[in-house]
């Protein structure tokens, strides 16, 4: 039987609160950590099967044009070489997030430096390689390839259900005291997981299971049937353990569809792995964006009106568009405001998911913007921001489901101390170094996902979770068995979960935060379905049982599980959708972000010292590994404000800093002691365990924090991210 639950409205009752086994919310150990830490745990390119072929895309070394012939006999005749293909099956750049089907596309126009135009298979990697690099292309070269945001030639597009207009910003800009009307700009980004992209195909008549590193396997099954042309029930994908995920891996990818091919054609296995500089230019990158911000605040810092006007990039075709201005519209009040949105059409890599895509550059620019507002008014960032928390949803004129900012603001200036805050800039040294404290807000919009998962109560008294999500580091193991064992009383090491097949129960995936929520409730609502066909076997109604310890309790009688059960398994399923309740109210995460910086006065070096973050996500469902989500976000925050950026060549857009060495991600020495703080709080509009998405609102606004309290110890104000040394010392005189 299946226990289905449709979120139309409030959930009426907090069930995992009359819970009594006492796991959910604790800060657990991942089940299967040991297996991670040992290098047991079976990633994509892990046990490859006898006889597998490795194959090495061939990328293109134009921005723009039209393959017309590959030399591929001079490459065949290599040592170890299999085959030389270019099939029109295969897809150039990824598909984007949860979109079910095959990007539409033809493989022999180019539209970017770097863009996958072949597979070469070879015995080995090595000699797979060699083909790839030296295989010579027949392109033509289209002249007109505009690479940058900068390139007149770029068409811009205007999408209509991004763009909003109420009331008249620009006569409030006249009439306001207090106006801040200043341009951000921030580079691109890549995800560059741990484990770059890797598929193993294998077929068995005209079944295919691929063994591969993907983050929403029930969309990635679809997209890679239409791909290949062939029915989703001849396609199985299987990722029990993915090695990071950051928006990269949402959807299909060219390795995955070119093993599959190869595979068919050669009859063996193939794997088909990225290098690390293959994942910088074939994999989805984070737009860079323009951002023009008008602030508009009265003699007390109300804000009266806001405007967030955006620029970003993607290629001709691509419906993508970084969602910048997602947050906008409502974390502050303000009568007037106006979001603008324009997508300029470059031939760079194409544009899409990055961890927290939308608010993780957007709140920070607006946030810089606050903090500009705040020193023109005189007002303290903190109370600035505390005077423009709006009662609803000012775009939309709904109430919020509920609302932690002003609590996160409170508890996260008490904690960091930041009364003693010097608000004059440059007024705090110690030799050297001028020290600054920067805050800034966090915001993140909440979904639930449709999602599906079956448990098993065995008649050993032991739980089996099965579904398709995926854990890509996140913690998925550990927080559905936590679910199962509060729900049916057992102890987390009486729970098994298997993930990352799509022969189990499709889920939402892991993306947009959404995960944990939405799978989580699918458990819920499968354990729901348990404990009422042991009602049915106990003779009693749902109230009055309660599971604990493997006993279950009703009234005065106290019955091992097992006995209940009587040599028989119990199945339940679950089925969660999204409803009316995401348009009647608007359901947000929020927090507070709190850091101290030291600016070197003679090198312009600046050092985190230290940062907080406050953060409320309903229900939390396991501390340590939601603090552990928090942490990676502000990490990511650091290396937005001081060193991450992509360098295009403006000749042709080709990916100049394409690995580790030269795209600057920080590192030990540039991460300090983050605290997290985690606040108590439920919302019964998001679902029925009352939990929300926190992965990566811990992203949302922390560059933020970091340009602020550099701006506190220096006077210099950083509107193009990030704050390298050559855009902080020429304000160091």
């Amino acid at each position: 039987m299946a226990a289905h639950h449709k979120m139309d409205g409030r959930v009426g009752r907090d069930r995992l609160e009359e819970m009594t086994q006492g796991v959910i919310g604790e800060p657990l150990d991942r089940p299967e950590g040991e297996l991670k830490v040992s290098g047991r745990a079976t990633y994509a390119m892990d046990g490859l099967p006898a006889g597998c072929r490795h194959g090495v895309l061939v990328r293109s070394t134009v921005a723009k044009g039209r393959l017309r012939a590959l030399d591929v006999d001079s490459v065949k005749r290599l040592p170890g070489v299999r085959a030389v293909i270019a099939d029109d099956r295969f897809i150039k750049n990824p598909a984007q997030g949860m979109a079910g089907k095959a990007p539409a596309q033809d493989t022999r126009e180019i539209l970017f430096f770097g863009q996958p135009v072949a597979l070469v298979v070879a015995d080995t990697f090595e000699q797979a390689r060699h083909g790839a690099q030296i295989l010579r292309q027949e392109v033509e070269r289209a002249e007109d390839a505009p690479v940058s945001l900068d390139d007149p030639r770029a068409r811009l597009d205007t999408p209509s259900n991004k763009q909003s207009l109420n009331g008249d910003i620009d006569a409030a800009m006249r009439a306001s005291p207090f106006t801040i009307d200043a341009t951000y700009t921030t580079p691109g980004h890549v995800s560059a997981a741990m484990e770059p992209h890797a598929s193993v195909a294998t077929w068995e008549d005209e079944r295919l299971t691929l063994h591969a590193s993907y983050q929403m396997l029930r969309y990635n099954r679809a997209e890679l049937a239409d791909a290949l042309g062939i029915e989703e029930d001849n396609v199985r994908l299987l990722a029990p353990y993915v090695g990071g995920g950051f928006g990269s891996k949402l959807g299909i990818a060219p390795e995955a569809v070119a093993a599959a091919i190869a595979s068919k054609e050669l009859g063996t296995p193939v794997a088909v792995a990225m290098t690390r500089q293959n994942e910088f230019e074939m994999v989805l990158r984070r737009s860079d964006t323009r951002q023009r911000i008008r602030l508009a605040a009265d003699e007390t810092g109300r804000l009266v009106g806001i405007g967030h006007d955006a620029l970003v990039t993607n290629l001709p075709g691509e419906k993508f568009s970084e969602p910048v201005t997602q947050a906008t519209p409502f974390l502050y009040c303000g009568d007037n405001r106006v979001i603008g949105h324009k997508i300029a059409r470059i031939h760079r890599t194409p544009s899409g998911s990055v961890r927290a895509p939308g608010e993780a550059v957007g709140v920070t620019a607006l946030e810089i913007a606050l903090d500009e507002l705040a020193a023109a008014c005189g007002i303290d960032p903190v109370e600035l921001r505390l005077r423009n928390i709006p009662d609803q949803d000012p775009s939309k004129e709904i109430p919020f489901s509920s609302h932690m900012l002003a609590k996160a603001l409170e508890t996260g200036a008490a904690r960091f101390g930041w009364s003693k805050r010097n608000p004059s800039p440059g007024g705090v040294r110690e030799g050297e170094w001028l020290i600054g404290l920067g805050m800034a807000s966090a915001a993140r919009v909440n979904m639930l996902i449709e999602s599906k998962a079956s448990v098993t109560l065995t008649k050993q008294g032991r739980a089996t979770i099965e579904t398709d999500m995926t854990d890509i580091g996140t913690g998925t193991y550990a927080i559905l068995g936590q679910v199962a064992a509060e729900m049916l009383g057992l102890p987390v090491t009486d729970v098994e979960t298997r993930l990352g097949d799509t022969d189990l129960p499709p889920a939402s995936g892991s993306g947009g935060s959404f995960g944990a929520a939405s799978n989580g409730t699918a458990v819920f609502l499968a354990c729901e379905e348990i404990r009422q066909q042991l009602c049915t076997k106990l003779d009693c109604n749902a109230d009055d049982l309660m599971l604990k310890d493997r006993h279950a309790v009703v009234g005065n009688r106290r019955i091992p599980v097992v006995d209940i059960l009587n040599g028989e398994d119990i199945r339940g399923e679950g089925h969660v959708e999204p409803g009316e309740a995401e348009d009647k109210v608007r359901q947000a995460t929020y927090g507070s972000y709190f850091a101290e910086v030291a600016v070197n006065s003679v090198t312009a070096e600046v050092r985190v010292r230290r940062m907080l973050g406050v953060f409320a996500a309903g229900r939390i469902l396991n501390a340590k590994t939601a603090r552990s989500q928090c942490l990676g976000g502000m990490t990511f925050g650091i290396g937005m404000a001081l060193t991450e950026e992509l360098l295009h060549d403006p000749r042709d857009g080709h990916i100049v800093n394409r690995d580790f060495a030269e795209y600057h991600l920080p590192v030990n020495a540039d991460v300090p002691q983050i605290e997290v703080e985690l606040l108590e709080e439920r919302d019964a509009w998001a679902n029925p365990l009352q939990a929300k998405g926190i992965g990566e609102l811990g992203i949302c606004g922390a560059a933020a924090a970091i340009l602020n309290a550099i701006y506190n110890a220096t006077g210099v104000r950083i509107r193009d991210l990030p704050a390298t040394v050559d855009k902080v010392l020429p304000g160091l005189t």
